[in-house]
């Protein structure tokens, strides 16, 4: 097995600092890109990332820059971590830097609009590099909770079994416990689908319903990215793992999680651009992914009632009441 000594992170967001605080906890050097030069600036002298993870105090062997040749000289592992919908743009000023043969890990969620490719898919894709040279996190990774060093466990998912182990030897340390998996369509889904899920529990929560009402979505939207994963050709037990369940539980319970809190502010009666707008100006990831997971569902034949509810609260002025009633009166049929 390859050792994992030096990781290019590209992305400073909270996830991807967070990211990049576990692979050096884990005894390895990072090197971590950042768009903006004040946040570069920031982690290089104050040891900290004050626009997404303030208070953090970050790990010396943490390097920052915004020169993306610079990232990227003499790593064993690139780790991607920008958002799904601007994965390709991002990935192709970067193709000709990458380093020859090594791993490209994904942390996006998402399935990308137009084309319907799952992240992994299009950094294939992009990169020009054969599939079982990508890999892709995933599970109840809340940024801040990992920053901090709160327990949590991860997926790391690759058609090459051993790449999968190279990073997970990279990414083990007391507060984080990586996993294993060659389910790599699962993993992603698993990952997507948790985001557009979160909204509509977000969406109940804002309109003031229970526990009975947000489990039932919980787990009515589990069943339907599992049947959605299972057309997809994904292992079903994938979803009643960390990359699917676990992901889930968390997403659409914590206030950190961004798709739930833009759900309630939706579920108040709120616009879209009101809701961005408390969200300090950021669209979380399921307002799009609905859009192309409900097609991807559509192109395979399988019907994705809590998606396609949200899709039309986030784009067609559908109202929260609306979107409830809909889906408690949907023809009956067995579980």
């Amino acid at each position: 097995m390859t050792e994992l000594k030096r990781v290019a992170v590209l992305g400073a967001g909270s996830w991807g600092t967070a990211f990049a605080k576990v692979v050096a906890d884990s005894g390895r050097e990072v090197v971590l890109w950042a768009r903006r030069p004040e946040v570069a600036a920031a982690i290089a002298e104050r040891r900290e990332n004050p626009d997404y993870l303030p208070g953090i105090t970050l790990p010396e062997t943490i390097s920052a820059t915004t020169n993306a040749a610079a990232a990227l000289s003499d790593v064993d592992a690139v780790v991607l971590a920008v958002p799904s919908q601007t994965l390709r743009s991002n990935l192709a000023d970067w193709k000709a830097l990458l380093p020859v043969g090594r791993t490209l890990v994904s942390l996006a969620k998402g399935v990308e609009l137009g084309t319907l490719k799952r992240m992994s898919e299009v950094v294939a894709e992009v990169a020009g590099v054969p599939a079982d040279q990508v890999a892709v996190v995933s599970g109840p990774n809340l940024a801040r909770e990992i920053a901090a060093g709160e327990p949590t466990a991860t997926v790391i998912a690759c058609s090459d079994h051993a790449r999968a182990v190279e990073l997970q030897a990279a990414t083990s340390n007391e507060y984080f416990r990586s996993y294993t998996n060659t389910d790599v369509v699962g993993c992603e889904l698993g990952g997507a689908g948790k985001n557009v899920i979160a909204l509509a529990v977000g969406i109940a929560a804002g309109m003031g319903l229970g526990d009975n009402s947000r489990a039932s979505l919980i787990t009515r939207g589990l069943a339907e990215t599992s049947r959605l994963g299972a057309e997809l050709g994904a292992d079903p037990l994938t979803f009643a793992g960390l990359a699917g369940l676990g992901d889930l539980v968390a997403t659409c319970s914590s206030p950190l999680s961004r798709n739930r809190t833009f759900g309630e502010h939706l579920g108040r009666g709120e616009t879209l651009a009101q809701a961005e707008a408390a969200n300090h100006g950021q669209v979380a990831e399921g307002v799009k992914s609905c859009v192309s997971i409900c097609e991807l569902g559509e192109r395979h034949g399988v019907e994705l009632p809590i998606a396609d509810a949200v899709r039309r609260v986030c784009h067609e002025g559908y109202s929260a009441r609306e979107m409830a009633k809909e889906l408690i009166s949907r023809a009956p049929r067995a579980e």
